[in-house]
């Protein structure tokens, strides 16, 4: 590999180097290697950019030298964070019941469960700000507005992406994209606009609104079953000892009577019992699936592709 004299030339030779990493990985990696080379740049000013990239590959490494420690760093740093994976299980059973100690599942449940509340949060701000946007187009004040409100945009891609990985287990970026040296401000700007990923990001702000009404709608009907359920039991010790009436079966035909009152009694409660644990069980591999799912949609949309 030729030695890079100027930074373009060594963050192109270092994505290459990243070819087939994940795509977070390599804006993290290019967004630290540009800011160390424009840092080093700025610090010695009478230096032109070849000579401080041949000092730079002395001490903080050549493309493929840093492509090489990211990808170890990554391995350690995954498998620092990594919660510790559940007993591989054999049977059926022991995999189907074995989900309640997966961490995966729990942190999948709270983050689409609470998903609401973040998507009625973005879907806010991003119709909002597009609104406005609009509205002050007209004045003065408006192209300083849109700038603020697509770097917000980008603010909260990056938040939500913490988010994703702390909950989902999905890699994605901790830092964002450098912001590019050689244009002028309304070169910038223009980037800004013209660059895809902060149109994803709108379109991940707005489709979470009702992706988070339809993960809270199920996920909340789903434990109110299964939970009722498994309280069967309780509420039938309870009726017991209260000396309360559950009621008669009238007006309907005898089967579904017998049925009513078998229910109504020990035998149905330990049944219903029984069905509610085994429904959770199974919204616990269902949060799971859709946890995965949304985590990827999350970076085809927020992450910038190499």
């Amino acid at each position: 590999m030729t030695t890079p004299r100027t930074i373009n030339e060594y963050l192109e030779q270092l994505r290459a180097a990243l070819r087939g990493a994940d795509p977070a990985l390599v804006q993290d990696a290019l967004y630290d290697a540009e800011e160390h080379l424009r840092a080093e740049l700025y610090e010695r000013p009478g230096r032109d950019e070849a000579a401080m990239l041949a000092h730079v590959v002395e001490s903080y490494g050549a493309p493929d030298e840093v492509a090489e420690i990211y990808r170890d760093q990554e391995i350690r740093i995954q498998r620092a964070i990594r919660p510790p994976p559940p007993p591989r299980r054999r049977s059926a059973a022991g995999r189907f019941f074995g989900v309640i100690a997966d961490p995966r599942a729990w942190g999948a449940l709270f983050y689409l469960l609470f998903g609401l509340v973040t998507g009625i949060a973005y879907f806010t701000w991003v119709v909002a700000g597009l609104a406005m946007s609009a509205g002050f187009s007209l004045l003065i004040i408006g192209l300083p507005f849109v700038v603020l409100f697509f770097g917000s945009v980008r603010g909260l891609a990056l938040l939500e992406g913490r988010l994703v990985e702390t909950m989902l287990g999905v890699r994605m970026p901790r830092r964002p994209p450098y912001p590019p040296r050689h244009m002028s401000l309304f070169q910038r700007i223009g980037a800004m606009f013209t660059d895809p990923r902060s149109w994803s990001s709108m379109l991940y702000a707005l489709l979470l609104l009702p992706l988070g009404i339809f993960y809270f709608t199920l996920i909340v009907a789903w434990l109110a079953v299964s939970l009722s359920f498994i309280a069967a039991p309780v509420l039938k010790l309870v009726a017991v000892l209260g000396h309360w009436d559950v009621g008669t079966c009238v007006g309907a035909p005898e089967w579904i009577c017998s049925s009513v009152e078998w229910l109504s009694g020990w035998g149905g409660a330990t049944v219903l019992c029984v069905l509610g644990l085994l429904l959770f069980f199974l919204l616990l591999h269902m949060v799971r699936g859709l946890g995965y799912l949304h985590g990827q949609l999350a970076k085809h949309l927020l992450v910038r592709r190499a």
